[in-house]
């Protein structure tokens, strides 16, 4: 069994103080989900959520550790994957760009629309985690 491990953010922003999560949509599956990636070399998780938001979408954040969330599947035969969420804040101008290999498209939604666009169960639970957490430390 393999065991791989990705780590990524659910990154929020506040356009005209209304709350705004960003999505990306990738290219292979079509699903829309958050930013991730896998762990390269030493890396700490934190390293890994920032670089993989700044390649995917290219947004410097700022990665709220007290909100940490591990979705574990199997994403295909002998591989188990570990992914480890947190919550980002993005500056309130900010506009992301898709990385073109990986993201079909990047969107800011609503906070309150955004469950609607996730496509997997676990990522929706992770959403609403951290969109908790969000209103609870960062309003």
């Amino acid at each position: 069994m393999k065991i791989e491990k990705s780590c990524g953010a659910v990154v929020f922003r506040k356009k005209d103080y209304k709350p705004q999560i960003l999505l990306i949509r990738h290219v292979n599956g079509g699903h829309w989900a958050f930013p991730k990636g896998h762990v390269e070399n030493d890396e700490t998780e934190q390293q890994t959520a920032l670089r993989e938001i700044l390649e995917e979408t290219g947004l410097s954040v700022k990665v709220d550790t007290a909100y940490r969330k591990v979705v574990t599947y199997s994403p295909k035969k002998d591989v188990i994957k570990d992914v480890v969420y947190f919550v980002a804040i993005a500056d309130e101008n900010s506009s992301a760009v898709a990385q073109e290999s990986e993201i079909s498209q990047v969107k800011w939604v609503d906070m309150n629309s955004a469950v609607e666009y996730v496509s997997f169960d676990n990522d929706k639970k992770v959403l609403l985690g951290a969109i908790e957490h969000f209103l609870n430390y960062h309003r």
